[in-house]
């Protein structure tokens, strides 16, 4: 079987974390079924991972966003572009709703995680999840 990958460009709309969740759970049943996850969780994990970088792209930038997934070795690779070349800043959670959990939540489940421009301007954050 060959490694599960995933390209899929993302218009600056509500509902494009809820599409990316939907074309990760695609992904992840090839990676399950090319490599089950050696650690309980991880599928969820990358769902979580996802979605946060994604509704974080669309939510702070004004273009759309790209989502790459890869089977990398031991990990998932997740990359995220967008046409923002403003790095995330992180702010203090809130628990009336309005945010803050996403940037912490990412840096807690996710290793490697790097923001690199983009040449034509905006950024990519690429982190993996030990699968």
């Amino acid at each position: 079987m060959q490694t599960p990958v995933l390209d899929q460009g993302l218009p600056p709309v509500d509902g494009a974390a809820t599409s990316a969740r939907e074309a990760t759970r695609v992904f992840l049943t090839d990676a399950v079924r090319a490599r089950p996850p050696r650690h309980p969780g991880s599928a969820d994990i990358v769902l979580l991972v996802v979605g946060e970088l994604v509704a974080n792209a669309i939510r702070h930038t004004k273009g759309p966003c790209t989502l790459h997934l890869a089977l990398d070795g031991d990990d998932i690779a997740i990359a995220v572009a967008d046409t923002s070349p403003d790095r995330p800043q992180p702010r203090p959670p809130h628990t009336d709703g309005t945010g803050g959990w996403g940037w912490i939540l990412i840096n807690q489940l996710t290793t490697d995680v790097r923001i690199e421009p983009a040449p034509g301007g905006g950024k990519t954050i690429r982190t993996r999840v030990p699968w």
